[in-house]
């Protein structure tokens, strides 16, 4: 058990990447508490997750807003009396098409929900994180962010945002032996899929996005709970301000 005794906040854990790093940890010892905006998502995740012998609890939050932030760090103090790993995983993105095209109200939505919890988490979780001796912080960003392309222009800017902050929180907690780091997937099976092609999600057209991927496939949802997991259990334990791809290759 990696994570046996350990309190975890996945954040946007109702589908996809989120929900498999929430599972992961729970099968590796966690408690975990499951935020999610929809509710619905984030009970179901958490019910499984006890129905198959884990210890998990819902806790519907929009990420973006302060006070629900310190609703979010406070139930996982009330229920489980500790914290010891917030991951930042809950993100938006624009439909993928020209710039210009994007309207002011998407692109606030971006960085609201895509860099702004990295600060609210931050605040009131590092207190304590720094009164327990140490912590743990992974934000999942994007290859977008490290390689973009066009269409994704400024979901591509919200997710370099995303990365040159955790380095640089790695850098400054580094010292209250605070870790953070970064997993940037590449496009992946889940539910914003089609908004990230900007097409109908088809054979042929995954087919299209699969090409640059020298792997010869997609992110799943597990290749990036795994990765999560070694980054939040002790054998990362001097692993800090790293950004790991997992991408099949995509960004080399």
């Amino acid at each position: 058990m990696r994570l046996q005794g350990k309190v975890a906040i996945v954040t946007g854990a109702g589908s996809g990447f989120g929900e498999a790093i929430a599972r992961r940890y729970a099968e590796e010892g966690a408690q975990v508490v499951v935020n999610d905006l929809v509710a619905q998502g984030a009970r179901r995740v958490a019910a499984d997750i006890a129905a198959k012998g884990g210890t998990a609890r819902a806790e519907v939050a929009d990420v973006s807003k302060d006070a629900d932030v310190a609703r979010l760090v406070k139930s996982a103090l009330d229920a489980y009396g500790r914290l010891d790993i917030v991951v930042n995983n809950a993100g938006t993105t624009h439909r993928n098409r020209p710039m210009l095209e994007v309207a002011e109200e998407e692109f606030d939505r971006i960085y609201a929900v895509n860099v702004k919890p990295l600060f609210l988490t931050a605040k009131h979780a590092v207190p304590h994180f720094r009164a327990a001796g140490g912590g743990c912080f992974i934000t999942i960003a994007s290859t977008a962010g490290v390689r973009p392309r066009p269409g994704l222009t400024w979901y591509n800017g919200s997710k370099g945002a995303a990365i040159v902050t955790s380095r640089s929180m790695a850098a400054e907690l580094g010292p209250d032996k605070i870790r953070v780091n970064v997993i940037n997937p590449v496009i992946g099976e889940t539910g914003l899929l089609e908004t990230f092609m900007g097409m109908p999600d088809t054979p042929e057209n995954r087919r299209k996005f699969v090409a640059t991927i020298p792997l010869g496939r997609m992110s799943k949802p597990i290749d990036i709970a795994n990765a999560a997991l070694f980054l939040a259990s002790d054998e990362a334990q001097f692993v800090t301000g790293a950004c790991l791809e997992v991408d099949g290759g995509r960004c080399v």
